[in-house]
């Protein structure tokens, strides 16, 4: 069985962003004068057929394979359940991050 090396910063990415949304909700803006943490997202380009970059308040940045990648790293598990399985987490985990990078794109627009 072969392990899915990037769900665990995706993950990660969701937490992220619902402390951001918390945080964001809340209180209105965020508290500037305490820095979030270095893990936090701050920008994601891209789509998911030509690849995504996310891009962390700390500089790092994560790339996940493109749908295409994704795709074919799900063809290669043993069993139509686990292909299933792995497409159906590929589409959702794409499909999030494009949720993401337009709440970011909104969470970045000037008040009206």
């Amino acid at each position: 069985m072969r392990s899915r090396i990037w769900r665990g910063p995706l993950v990660g990415a969701g937490v992220t962003l619902v402390g951001m949304t918390v945080a964001l909700g809340l209180g209105g803006t965020a508290s500037s004068s305490v820095a979030p943490a270095g893990d936090t997202i701050v920008r994601v380009e891209g789509d998911a057929a030509n690849g995504f970059s996310i891009f962390h308040y700390d500089g790092t940045a994560l790339y996940p394979p493109t749908d295409s990648e994704a795709a074919a790293e799900c063809s290669e598990y043993d069993t139509m359940k686990q292909r299933v399985r792995c497409r159906t987490e590929v589409r959702t985990w794409y499909r999030d991050l494009a949720d993401l990078q337009q709440a970011l794109a909104w969470a970045h627009e000037p008040a009206a």
